[in-house]
């Protein structure tokens, strides 16, 4: 018996050892016409082998790309698309730049520091006023999204101040909203959502038995 591990390492272990046999026939060929037919009946192949990605404007160069890739660029056929270069299996590509910014509270995120900046400018007293009071409440309700047992909320007066340097207060008499009210419609919203993934999964077994 002869073991997977034994044999050649495949260029490509997507398109399986059956079409890279066939990539090495096509090159002891010695016809062009030939080759070039064997080229395109491989792509034939290999396309079957990926029919998800046929939408896709790139798909057929793509294909090409890979048969030589797989002969090592030693493949001499006639390509409807320009032939890659042999240096391009030794590019690496670029590195992901990530966003180096640093979040004072990740349970906040981005998002809510940039309301409480955009607040701070904002010149109607009265609407400044109830903005302030919609990203209290809103900072409550992301707080215990996190944290779901319960949070006290001077905590969230405390950092309201610290995230605004002390620009954005709450009045005395204003009360956020209360917590266990909160959490009931978490609650709601998580089942709600629950109940719409089992749907959308029965439609999907539903639409297969069809």
């Amino acid at each position: 018996m002869e073991y997977n591990s034994k044999r050649e390492h495949l260029t490509l272990p997507e398109y399986g050892r059956y079409v890279q046999a066939m990539v090495e026939h096509t090159m002891t060929v010695t016809d062009r016409i030939e080759r070039n037919k064997m080229a395109e009946k491989i792509i034939l192949v290999m396309a079957q082998l990926n029919p998800s990605n046929k939408d896709s404007a790139d798909f057929l160069p793509k294909l090409w790309d890979h048969l030589f890739f797989m002969s090592d660029f030693k493949l001499d056929v006639d390509s409807p698309y320009p032939k890659p270069d042999g240096t391009t299996k030794t590019i690496k590509p670029k590195r992901l730049t990530y966003p180096q910014k640093k979040i004072k509270y990740r349970h906040y995120g981005s998002y809510i520091p940039k309301m409480i900046g955009k607040a701070i400018e904002w010149e109607n007293q009265e609407e400044k006023k109830a903005l302030t009071e919609q990203l209290a409440n809103l900072m409550k309700k992301t707080y215990l999204i996190w944290n779901r047992d319960s949070v006290n909320d001077n905590l969230i007066h405390e950092q309201l101040a610290e995230l605004s340097t002390g620009k954005l207060s709450l009045s005395e008499e204003f009360n956020l909203e209360n917590t266990s009210d909160i959490l009931k419609s978490n609650m709601v919203k998580r089942k709600n959502n629950n109940n719409k993934n089992k749907n959308n999964k029965q439609r999907k077994k539903n639409f297969v038995k069809r």
